[in-house]
């Protein structure tokens, strides 16, 4: 009996290497964990003072603000999303716009950022503002993002308070 037991054994077929979508899942799902820590420091960063998330931005990032106003589009490059729609609202804050992450979700090569960010304009008025950022990521760096905001807030703080040199 236990030769043909280990007769048997022997003959048995050897374990089907992983179907390719669960190789796939494996390298999503560390992909997703990598671009979320990548995020996570990133945003834990600009609330120090220390560099903020635009160099996360790839220089021809494709960044899409939703809505309406003056401030709503899309920017074809970093150098020009910084340009025309972070630097109106930047030179206009006597501090520093700190963030407040409530959450981050990532899924593979999308991280979804809810947070908050405070700061007092030029005019010593308060801004804040609640924001909904999409990153779409490649090699750890936002290839295309999205961002949800409330664009009358921004515009109220571009319109009155006087922009200084940054």
């Amino acid at each position: 009996m236990p030769i043909t037991l280990a007769l048997g054994l022997a003959a048995a077929p050897a374990p089907a290497p992983a179907p390719a979508h669960a190789q796939a899942a494996a390298i999503d799902a560390s992909t997703q964990v990598r671009n979320e820590d990548i995020v996570r420091r990133a945003f834990e960063g600009w609330a120090a003072g220390r560099s903020g998330f635009v160099e996360l931005l790839a220089p021809d990032v494709v960044w899409t603000i939703h809505g309406s106003g003056p401030v709503a589009g899309i920017y074809r490059s970093r150098e020009d999303f910084v340009e025309r729609a972070s630097r109106p609202l930047m030179t206009r804050l006597a501090t520093p716009l700190v963030p407040k992450v409530h959450h981050i979700w990532a899924f593979g090569d999308t991280v979804i950022i809810r947070f908050e960010a405070a700061a007092t304009t030029t005019s010593g008025d308060a801004y804040s503002n609640q924001f909904v950022w999409i990153f779409t990521m490649r090699n750890g760096i936002v290839v295309e993002a999205e961002a949800f905001l409330d664009l009358v807030a921004y515009q109220r703080a571009v319109d009155t308070s006087e922009a200084h040199r940054p």
